[in-house]
């Protein structure tokens, strides 16, 4: 007996249970963007410009 918890035949071809893992599952919903999530992505985006422009002005 192996130390497994499941054996090869037990389980689906992608290595997971398919009725437990249909049970766990519960269905996304959008949700409304917060100002800190805001707030990171537009200091991301700011980064990158700031990146970028100073790549293309020690090229150019």
């Amino acid at each position: 007996m192996s130390d497994w918890k499941y054996e090869t035949d037990e389980v689906g071809e992608d290595g997971y249970e398919p009725e437990a893992a249909d049970e766990s599952l519960e269905p996304l919903e959008p949700g409304s963007p917060t100002v800190e999530n805001a707030f990171f992505v537009a200091l991301g985006v700011g980064t990158m410009l700031f990146v970028f422009a100073r790549i293309v002005l020690l090229a150019g």
